[in-house]
């Protein structure tokens, strides 16, 4: 698999929710930083983050990427998300990710965005789940 195929596997499996698919790009001892649930494995990341959501639609803006002289790729995308309780936010974010040895998977993952225009609709959100 390809650098680019990984990265697009990511991005179809957050559209389409598919949490087994977007669970198996990603290490067994990975973990996610993220600005709203803070530092977790990212086999649970991905299951709170699909609870949380009922659609997802992300555009790709940009990849930077820095595989050929480190491990390390970074997504840019406009992020649609449609929380559980039917509230649409809508961002741009940067997902920064640290790949494996093999190169076939990712070992880190760290997400950047401002958290501010959508943080009181989130916690609302989780709190009628």
């Amino acid at each position: 698999m390809t650098l680019d195929d990984l990265c697009h596997r990511y991005l179809d499996a957050l559209n389409t929710g598919d949490l087994e698919g977007v669970r198996a790009l990603f290490t067994s001892d990975a973990e996610i930083v993220s600005p709203l649930y803070g530092v977790r494995p990212a086999h649970d990341f991905y299951a709170a983050l699909f609870a949380d959501t009922s659609r997802s639609e992300t555009t790709l803006l940009n990849v930077f990427d820095r595989s050929a002289g480190g491990r390390s790729v970074a997504l840019h995308f406009r992020y649609v998300w449609t929380l559980a309780s039917g509230k649409v936010v809508e961002f741009e974010c940067v997902d920064v990710f640290e790949l494996a040895e093999d190169r076939q998977r990712f070992a880190r993952m760290t997400i950047i965005y401002d958290t501010a225009p959508l943080r009181a609709d989130f916690e609302a959100s989780r709190k009628h789940v």
